[in-house]
């Protein structure tokens, strides 16, 4: 092979190569989005003492740590249930719906007043 013929032959592995090299690192499976990835869901973070959070628009996560700063214990045992038996009558600050269905429980009502003391209808 002529020294012409061989750097001919070298250019075209060259450029068959980057042309292997560059479809193989793409890990996408064809499919474009605009849509931005999704963010991370944050954690709840303990709720300071004293802070409420509304029995029917807070997250089971955010009821959970504003029972804990309540000093509720098992909170997010109780804030599944808090969840569980929304929505709640906004005109009835003192929860008796939500009472009444943590009573099936017999968690006590220092429990039950810990729960209704973090919360807000």
């Amino acid at each position: 092979m002529s020294g012409k013929a061989r750097h001919s032959y070298i250019a075209v592995l060259t450029a068959i190569l980057f042309a292997v090299v560059g479809c193989g690192g793409s890990t996408s499976s064809g499919e474009t989005s605009s849509a931005p990835p999704p963010a991370a869901t944050p954690t709840a973070a303990p709720a300071p003492a004293g802070t409420k959070v509304s029995a029917n628009n807070a997250s089971q996560d955010e009821i959970a740590a504003a029972l804990d700063a309540a000093g509720v214990k098992n909170a997010e045992r109780w804030a599944h249930e808090v969840v569980e038996y929304r929505p709640y009558p906004t005109d009835d600050a003192n929860l008796t719906k939500l009472r009444d269905n943590l009573a099936k429980y017999n968690p006590g009502a220092e429990t039950v007043d810990k729960i209704v003391s973090a919360l807000t209808p």
